[in-house]
């Protein structure tokens, strides 16, 4: 068979309809040979607004890694995704409206998938891809809810909603607690290029779920002395005042996320894989802040336009076209069936998806398509978006063709246009919305017979007696204020099989405190321990936040090796208390960590 007929039944398998003429270029050496199938690499922004790039239009800042890929690829301008950050990632995940899926909050369990939902790396991975997560997962800590049972054959990275420290934290690989290696993004990016590395052979699915710009404001020195004196040229529209040095922190950030594109895609043409390889860039919610966004209204948390619009942008070179612009409106939850359609395979799912393939968004100049609606949803508030309307969460209907800034409310005279709206509102409601609180009696799992690792962190955990949590925002916590033998600290679990598990505590306590003796316990199962060596480190994060924080401070907590403990498969409570206090406190816990040794 002759290279170039191998070449066309290539094309064929991907559905592409490229002509198979003889060309006069020389054919690829690339290892497009070893590998048809095309790699994904996924990456998702925290907390980026549509105009926090310069190919929207922002001239604050510079992005030309990912304008570059617009430019290279196809834009999407009017994408929508959910409000907050665990909502998106599970559309993202799943093809299906968030409600439907058992998310419900971003902390504190609220934000897991059900586990009757199949995910678009569980889908690849059957197909054969290899898969990794790098970055913030946000949609369950413990298996099965855990990244490594819900399809990526490597993570590193966290599993909670925010982190309290971007420079060399603790995180975890695979469930086992690591630390990191300098910034967050550099470091996650690292992880991810290594991967591409090892399988350059073979196709991969590559997750990079960023976690900035969310705050805290870390950002390396490199890029906030770009902007920590700089005159912001375009500024907030609204009646909010914006704080302008955190608006220069979350820039700074964006300009890091774009070095870091910069580097995947430097990779990816070194391994000779650009061709063979779509890349897709998007963020999980409007800006965190007041800051400039198009003039549109709403932040993050608002289901408003500019809480709900992201930008989309994909490339896959030399198959998708080179600088269109979409005008479509589409949602996260088309990314799982639009990326199986154009890898080709076969989009197996226990539940029936939501969305819909972009595919002849992308190739086809006028496509015929149905007309659609997406739905945004967050905090008891609803609203609907159609190609040229949108119907808000108090009923107030937008002429957004016109009015981007959703500032004329037409109800009163599209009457008929606002009740059909209010209608397929009240339907979507009654569909997606859970018909029981069952979702929320859901306890946190431990040891699950597949997975070696268990965490269970102070996030998850409740406080009873004098104990504090030292910050009202649960992901990054920790306690602290444990002075009382009658205090206590428990957690609502499930023990998933019997087994006798190796035990840590992370934990900082004082020397003037030595000698504190505690009893971890479940049911019938008791384990005792003392506080003998002293680590009083101090809080870390002030010194490098670029703008003053509203989540916790963290400091550098040690494992204390508990022992071993027997665990019954059940449900019950599992309490750390105190026996013995001989100083005034016991010790801050951040997490426990489960090692099944059976």
């Amino acid at each position: 068979m002759t290279n170039i007929l191998v070449k066309c039944l290539v094309l064929a398998i991907l559905g592409l309809s490229l002509s198979c003429k003889e060309k006069t270029e020389p054919e690829s050496t690339s290892n497009t040979q070893h590998n048809h199938k095309p790699n994904i690499v996924l990456i998702l922004a925290d907390d980026q607004g549509w105009g926090d790039l310069s190919i929207t239009g922002n001239t604050n800042l510079a992005t030309p890694n990912i304008d570059a890929m617009a430019k290279n690829g196809v834009m999407f301008d009017h994408f929508y995704v959910s409000p907050v950050c665990s909502p998106t990632r599970a559309e993202l995940l799943t093809g299906r409206y968030f409600p439907r899926v058992g998310v419900y909050s971003t902390s504190s369990g609220g934000e897991r998938l059900n586990l009757d939902e199949t995910t678009l790396a569980e889908v690849f991975k059957q197909a054969g891809y290899t898969t990794a997560a790098y970055g913030k997962w946000h949609n369950g800590m413990q298996p099965p809810y855990h990244p490594n049972a819900r399809g990526f054959d490597d993570f590193y990275g966290f599993c909670s909603g925010h982190w309290g420290n971007y420079f060399s934290p603790m995180l975890e690989h695979n469930g086992e607690i690591v630390k990191g290696d300098g910034f967050i993004i550099d470091d996650l990016t690292n992880k991810g290029l290594d991967f591409m590395d090892r399988n350059k052979e073979r196709p991969f699915f590559l997750y990079l779920p960023y976690n900035t710009p969310h705050s805290p404001m870390q950002v390396p020195d490199e890029y906030w002395n770009r902007f920590k004196d700089k005159e912001l040229a375009m500024k907030y529209f609204g009646e909010e005042e914006e704080n302008e040095n955190f608006t220069r922190a979350a820039l700074a950030m964006v300009e890091n996320i774009d070095y870091n594109v910069g580097r995947v895609i430097d990779r990816l043409r070194d391994l000779e894989l650009e061709e063979n390889t779509v890349i897709i860039y998007l963020s999980d919610n409007g800006p965190n802040g007041w800051r400039w966004n198009a003039g549109m209204r709403g932040r993050k948390g608002s289901t408003d336009e500019g809480g709900v619009r992201s930008p989309l942008v994909m490339q896959w070179k030399n198959q998708l076209p080179k600088g269109k612009h979409i005008s479509q409106i589409a949602s996260a939850i088309d990314i799982l069936p639009t990326l199986t359609e154009l890898a080709q395979i076969p989009l197996k799912t226990i539940k029936p998806i939501d969305g819909k393939s972009l595919k002849p968004l992308l190739f086809e100049d006028n496509p015929l398509l149905d007309d659609r609606v997406v739905y945004n949803h967050w905090n008891k508030g609803t609203s609907i978006r159609t190609q040229k309307y949108r119907l808000d969460s108090e009923d107030r209907l937008y002429d957004m063709e016109k009015d981007g800034g959703q500032t004329v409310d037409l109800s009163g005279e599209l009457t008929q246009i606002t009740d059909s709206l209010k209608n397929l509102k009240k339907d979507w409601l009654q569909a997606v919305m859970p018909k029981s609180k069952e979702t929320e009696d859901r306890p946190f799992t431990l040891g699950h017979p597949d997975y070696m690792f268990t965490q269970i962190p102070a996030r998850d955990g409740v406080a009873h007696g004098n104990i504090e949590r030292s910050n009202r925002h649960p992901n990054d916590t920790f306690f602290t204020n444990w002075k009382s033998t009658k205090d206590s600290i428990s957690w609502d679990v499930e023990v998933l099989a019997d087994g006798e598990f190796e035990v840590l505590l992370f934990y900082t306590a004082k020397e003037k405190d030595l000698g504190s003796q505690f009893e971890l316990c479940f049911r019938e199962s008791y384990l005792m321990a003392t506080v003998n060596k002293a680590h009083n480190p101090p809080l870390v994060g002030a010194e490098r936040d670029r703008d003053p924080r509203i989540e916790s401070y963290t400091k550098n907590f040690i494992p204390m090796d508990l022992g071993k403990i027997s665990l019954k498969k059940g449900r019950g409570n599992l309490v750390l208390k105190a026996l013995k206090i001989p100083g005034e406190e016991v010790m801050d816990v951040r997490l426990l960590l489960f090692k099944r040794v059976n």
